[in-house]
């Protein structure tokens, strides 16, 4: 029970990958507070794990409203005690197609949702964990597969998500917060079904066969990820901070806490740039 008696608060915890997430907490122990946008599928999610689970709580929340943000936090921390790990899975794909023609105001929403909604999260969770000195912060980045044409607004929504999680991660060092962000792979979510849904052309032709592909063969599966966010929850990672990593390609399965040292001391899992011809 790699979580027993710690409290978790997960946004976009109704669903896919956060769902997965929530379950996985639950087995290990936690007791877990679940955010979403969508009243009926929220209660039911909160139902339905109940049934199998103590200690599960939750409410509607839109994280692109600070306020809301706010409420949800002081709400978590009275119905289940201080929030112990935070996980910010909520997300959207935003507009899909040419960036010269998608509606600039669902651009912005984007933005809204996947990183002003991280940001709101981990402000206001994070003063409960900076006032005991301790917590864990997991943060949903892309899929870690480059660039994506026709898909800016999500693919840059969630690269900026890495730099802050950088970032945050030298400030929050003198709290004993720690904060990493992952990439769960090409998962079968919602978000395929809204690509798949936007057509060959505004996805574009090499893009949908993947998707096509990736729907047929049944993608990465959410567990993996559920998997990596444990690890990143628990005192298996202690010392691991403002890393990005992959819930499919990484062996984080297989790190120490030697290993997480040596990680640490180099920029590696990092968003840097490179010289392939550099000699020294």
């Amino acid at each position: 029970m790699k979580l027993q008696g710690k409290t978790a608060l997960i946004t976009g915890g109704s669903r896919g990958i956060g769902r997965a997430v929530a379950e996985a907490f639950l087995k290990e122990g936690a007791r877990v507070f679940i955010v979403a946008n969508d009243a009926e599928e929220t209660s039911k999610t909160i139902e339905e794990l109940s049934k199998e689970f103590s200690g599960v709580a939750g409410m509607v929340c839109d994280v692109s409203n600070e306020a809301d943000v706010d409420r949800v936090v002081r709400e978590t921390a009275e119905k289940l005690g201080s929030i112990d790990i935070l996980v910010n899975a909520a997300g959207i794909y935003g507009p899909i197609g040419p960036t010269l023609e998608i509606d600039t105001a669902h651009w912005r929403k984007t933005y809204e949702i996947n990183v002003f909604g991280t940001l709101y999260m981990i402000r206001s969770a994070g003063k409960l964990m900076k006032d005991k000195k301790a917590g864990k912060i997991v943060n949903f980045s892309g899929g870690g597969d480059g660039p994506l044409p026709n898909f800016s607004a999500y693919n840059s929504s969630k690269v900026a998500i890495v730099r802050l999680t950088e970032t945050l991660a030298e400030e929050f060092k003198p709290f004993g917060i720690e904060i990493n962000a992952i990439a769960p792979g090409a998962v079968n979510t919602k978000f395929l079904d809204e690509a798949l849904a936007a057509g060959e052309e505004k996805v574009g032709k090499e893009r949908y066969q993947k998707l096509l592909k990736q729907k047929q063969e049944g993608g990465t599966p959410p567990e993996k990820t559920a998997e990596l966010c444990v690890f990143l929850g628990s005192s298996d990672s202690d010392g691991l901070t403002g890393k990005f990593l992959s819930a499919a390609w990484d062996a984080w399965y297989e790190w120490d806490a030697k290993k997480i040292q040596e990680i640490m001391g180099g920029s590696a899992f990092t968003i840097r740039r490179v010289d392939p011809f550099r000699k020294d």
